[in-house]
């Protein structure tokens, strides 16, 4: 059974868009493995909070990464 792990940081992704982002990976899975995967597919969207993470030695919130997606 699979198990992928999905890490964003809190706030940046509204649930409408983490359910997309579950249900696109679940198909993905399923893309490769065969339909009999998409029953014991597991999706985990987990949330960092805003500010305990890093990118090019910099911690970002979570406006700051919205206002980088444009």
């Amino acid at each position: 059974m699979p198990l992928v792990d999905i890490e964003v940081i809190e706030g940046v992704f509204d649930d409408k868009q983490k359910a997309d982002m579950i249900r696109k990976v679940t198909d993905a899975m399923v893309e490769v493995e065969g339909e009999g995967m998409r029953g014991v597919t597991w999706v985990r969207v987990k949330e960092v909070r805003s500010r305990q993470w890093g990118i090019g030695g910099k911690t970002p919130s979570a406006e700051e990464i919205r206002a980088m997606a444009g």
